[in-house]
């Protein structure tokens, strides 16, 4: 009985080590072209709610961290928000090439109950940021879109302050991408392929007036058989047709959108992953534990 559970910790260890080893080896390299990796932690955690997001995001020494607090005030400066908001979801930034894409990571799926990685991603390059790894967390149960004015924040912070059409733009997506995301027959995962699928379309077509971008937007609703009101298809049209008007080079757009749906892809082909990442890791230990439990029993 003791042998089983000796070699069921052992194997535990192994296994947990060969996953956070690699993690380990990258926290520990700075990368001195784009400097320490941001934190930007939502104003109206506490004391101890801010520590618990401290340890979520891996921070464990200050010295290899730039931290910020993000307020109601950046909301209303850098989207024109509601600047009394409360803010819970922070996020950490590490800037990277941008020819390495954009990696998002919701380390807290459960608490971040609107906005999804891709939708994090997608609202991103629409903002301008391009090569990034972010990591968001919420010890509450909150919708996210505070995260993406902490991010704002983090590259204002980092001396490379986003274009502000741009940022309130991307804001205005991701509501969007939220809004429509809670209609019936519609997924958070439609709703990023329907936006990500009519961004290409513009790259591809290079749209002059906004009655070409409403024609797109009734091609990509027609292919991906999906139907809307007339009211929210107004409501794509008149978002879209904003970045149109946008200084976005939508070709590098669309070659980042289909960099990340690949990964996501692949990611999701190897471990079955979805938007509910660690719970599917904390089942697949603990299936392997029933297994191996199973057969010395």
């Amino acid at each position: 009985m003791k042998m089983r559970k000796y070699i069921i910790a052992l194997l535990a260890f192994v296994v947990a080590f060969s996953f956070a080893m690699p993690a380990l080896a990258d926290d520990d390299v700075i990368d001195e072209k784009y400097g320490l990796p941001i934190v930007v932690y939502g104003d109206t955690l506490s004391d101890a709610q801010k520590e618990e997001v401290r340890k979520l995001l891996d921070v464990t020494d200050s010295s290899k961290v730039q931290e910020y607090n993000v307020t109601g005030a950046d909301i209303a400066n850098y989207i024109d928000g509601d600047p009394h908001s409360n803010m819970y979801s922070s996020a950490k930034i590490m800037r990277q090439d941008d020819s390495k894409g954009l990696t998002i990571n919701i380390v807290t799926p459960d608490n971040i109950t609107q906005v999804t990685s891709d939708m994090y991603a997608n609202a991103l390059l629409t903002a301008g940021v391009e090569g990034a790894v972010v990591e968001v967390a919420s010890p509450v149960k909150v919708t996210g879109h505070s995260a993406l004015t902490g991010i704002y924040k983090a590259y204002d912070a980092d001396g490379d302050m986003l274009d502000k059409d741009r940022m309130e733009v991307a804001n205005e997506e991701l509501d969007v991408a939220t809004d429509l995301a809670e209609k019936d027959g519609l997924d958070q995962e439609k709703v990023t392929e329907l936006l990500a699928e009519i961004k290409k379309a513009i790259a591809d077509q290079d749209p002059a007036t906004k009655e070409d971008v409403e024609r797109i937007v009734k091609e990509q609703l027609d292919k991906l058989e999906i139907t809307l009101s007339d009211e929210d298809r107004q409501m794509l049209t008149n978002l879209f047709d904003k970045m149109r008007d946008l200084d976005i080079d939508f070709d590098k757009v669309k070659n980042q959108l289909e960099d990340i749906a690949s990964s996501l892809k692949d990611k999701a082909g190897e471990l079955g992953l979805d938007e509910g990442f660690w719970e599917k890791v904390v089942n697949f230990f603990k299936n392997i534990f029933n297994k191996l439990s199973n057969m010395f029993d």
